[in-house]
């Protein structure tokens, strides 16, 4: 009987850690490695597809994985002291919308903007900014 508890709970287990982080989850780990300046654990969230998009624009500004981390490692080392905040967040099915407050950019400027961020297997594989 004891054998059977302790498979049981084992199988639990590692069914709960299996499984893959909800769309939530991936948002706030870009987020705080943005905030943090963490290249890699940044790019750690994203697909080998993803893709940026400006609201209304038929084509990305920006396409693959290697490209996204060439503008957002340029972008940090440009403002060390880059910090957004999200002023609300509300999430349908995979897509997480952060109405978001950036600061420290290397512009002296705040940028308030919408983020639509798209989820699929745990990855970011698109986002679209909503600009002022």
């Amino acid at each position: 009987m004891k054998q059977i508890a302790f498979i049981i709970f084992s199988l639990l287990f590692l069914f709960a850690i299996a499984q893959e982080p909800t769309p939530a989850q991936v948002v706030e780990t870009q987020l705080h490695a943005y905030n943090s300046g963490d290249i890699d654990r940044f790019m750690s969230v994203f697909s080998e597809d993803i893709t940026l998009w400006n609201l209304g624009d038929t084509i990305p500004w920006a396409t693959g994985y290697e490209r996204v981390k060439e503008v957002y490692k340029h972008l940090f080392d440009a403002s060390p002291n880059l910090h957004s905040t999200v002023v609300n967040r509300s999430i349908i099915g995979n897509k997480v919308i952060d109405y978001e407050r950036i600061i420290g950019r290397n512009s002296g400027d705040v940028l308030n903007l919408v983020m639509i961020y798209e989820v699929r297997d745990g990855k970011i594989f698109r986002a679209t900014a909503v600009r002022e």
